[in-house]
């Protein structure tokens, strides 16, 4: 194995192009707990474009270069770990570092590809099964039967949201931006669809009985409109800020109708947290994964050096499903 590998480094804070590919970055040794995977797919997401745009530095220890899950297969491993073997097949959560040809992680927050799956599918898993998983299940408290209203329907973490919030029973209504997404996630189990455009969600959900559960990435404006939206005892998770975090609330209706208003963001979490979080993945989810009752989608695919293009198309928000960076490939 040479000592350098190719990454896509982050220049400065900028738009897409400030992406520049270097094939003189080191490759990275293990630390305690951790392996190193040699990447074959990263998966492109939100958070790795606020990097770029200098709006969400990684964590002090975290490398600088972006990309939160990415899979391939194990090529070192460092003292401490006996779950994975040099060549095994994984799909990881990131602290950083994705873009490259090799990335170190903590071996527990890795999950083994699932049967039949491919990398190229696997490497959509990790961040956004864990986000949704996290905050939808284990904080939303989500339950069959429940209504449950996912704005941003056609993204990475729309998609898999509507898939496991059908494939657990609850009634799925979701928000997105065109007839084409609208239909999409129908397709992948939405009871309904409302085009954000041309209606008010806020109305549609009411009608239905109100949400009891509202996964909301977008933020601003959106949630008092949420909060409308709720049924008594509803909760709103909170998980982005695409419109900002700041708005005037008034707190008595949270109190009166007895509202919970939560939220997390995943990569801050500490090591153990996310272990914990991997660990719940695994038992409930992956066992439909393997038996290929849900999947992720995906959107687009681009080499690793057209990192620019593909934050490009992220930020344009015409995508359905995960954009997906082809490293090794497999």
């Amino acid at each position: 194995m040479t000592k350098t590998m190719r990454a896509v480094e982050i220049t400065q804070s900028g738009g897409p192009e400030v992406l520049r590919l270097s094939a003189l970055r080191p490759i990275p040794e293990p630390q305690y707990g951790q392996i190193v995977i040699k990447v074959a797919w990263a998966g492109v997401n939100r958070p790795d474009v606020l990097q770029r745009a200098g709006s969400y530095a990684p964590p002090p220890t975290a490398s600088d270069l972006p990309g939160l899950e990415a899979s391939g297969v194990v090529a070192k491993v460092g003292s401490g770990v006996s779950e994975w073997s040099i060549g095994e097949k994984v799909c990881g959560l990131l602290p950083g570092g994705g873009y490259a040809e090799y990335v170190a992680t903590p071996a527990s927050h890795c999950l083994p590809v699932p049967t039949g799956m491919g990398l190229r599918e696997a490497a959509c898993l990790p961040e956004t099964y864990f986000t949704v998983f996290s905050n939808v299940f284990t904080r939303g408290q989500l339950t069959a039967g429940e209504i449950f209203l996912v704005h941003g329907g056609s993204s990475g973490i729309g998609t898999t949201a509507i898939q496991l919030g059908t494939l657990f029973g609850a009634r799925v209504f979701a928000t997105a931006g065109t007839k084409h997404k609208c239909d999409a996630c129908v397709g992948l189990g939405a009871e309904r669809a409302i085009n954000y455009r041309e209606e008010d969600f806020v109305d549609v959900v009411r009608k239905a009985g109100g949400a009891n559960l509202v996964l909301d990435m977008v933020g601003g404006d959106y949630i008092p409109r949420n909060i409308k939206a709720l049924a008594d005892d509803g909760r709103l998770v909170q998980i982005a800020f695409l419109k900002g975090p700041k708005i005037e609330l008034n707190f008595a209706q949270i109190m009166t109708r007895r509202l919970t208003l939560t939220g997390s963001t995943l990569r801050p979490q500490s090591d153990i947290a996310k272990t914990r979080i991997a660990q719940d993945v695994r038992e409930a989810v992956w066992p439909y994964l393997n038996k290929g009752r849900i999947k992720p989608i995906i959107d687009s695919e681009f080499l690793l050096e057209e990192a620019s293009m593909a934050h490009a198309t992220m930020e344009r928000s015409e995508h359905i499903g995960k954009i997906v960076l082809k490293v090794f490939g497999g």
